[in-house]
């Protein structure tokens, strides 16, 4: 193939996330739910944000790098779908990785140079070995309880679950000071205030 067709191919394979359903939603009643696109565009956002917030902290994050991992942060899910932590309870972790790890590579395969690029950035959010892979992980626990939150003042029930571990799940990013009060916050609003003070 050319390389202007192994990159059409590429975009067009990305094209299924604009299909991709967020399953956990569905699994627990929710209609008409967000795309795993949907979600990668929060996601991409609340981190470009956090990234800003960061840096008026006295932080150094890579700004670019953020977006670019954010955008790319469940790029296998073009073909694997979206597997809820319902689902993944059943296979081991190691297998799972191992799957996502190879639709990396195949989906990326096709790009040369700037696929290899892509993977290393992939892999980096994986690992959550960089402030910019922790920020992006953030980013996208923030895009869950947001959604979360808006699924539940359209009258969704069952989704308590979120919620229940997030404090946990954010204290083990190390940016405590960047996002603790913003979850406060967050939280506050879904526990705290009358519906009609929420708008």
């Amino acid at each position: 193939m050319t390389e202007s067709a192994n990159i059409i191919s590429f975009l067009t394979e990305l094209m299924r996330l604009k299909a991709v359903p967020r399953m956990g939603w569905l699994l627990r009643g929710v209609r008409d739910v967000e795309s795993v696109a949907d979600h990668s565009y929060g996601v991409a956002f609340i981190a470009m944000l956090l990234a800003d917030l960061a840096q008026r902290q006295g932080l150094e994050p890579n700004v670019e790098k953020i977006l670019r991992m954010a955008l790319l942060h469940d790029l296998t899910e073009a073909r694997t779908g979206d597997l809820p932590n319902t689902v993944k309870r059943y296979f081991d972790k190691g297998a799972l990785h191992a799957a996502d790890q190879r639709a990396a590579d195949e989906i990326l395969s096709g790009l040369g140079a700037i696929g290899e690029e892509y993977l290393l950035l992939w892999q980096e959010y994986e690992q959550r070995t960089s402030l910019e892979a922790r920020i992006v992980k953030a980013a996208d626990k923030l895009d869950l309880l947001l959604q979360a939150r808006e699924y539940e003042k359209g009258g969704a029930q069952n989704l308590h679950e979120f919620w229940q571990n997030s404090e946990l799940d954010f204290s083990g990013l190390q940016i405590d000071e960047l996002i603790s009060d913003l979850v406060s916050e967050l939280t506050k609003l879904r526990t705290g205030r009358p519906r009609s003070q929420e708008q």
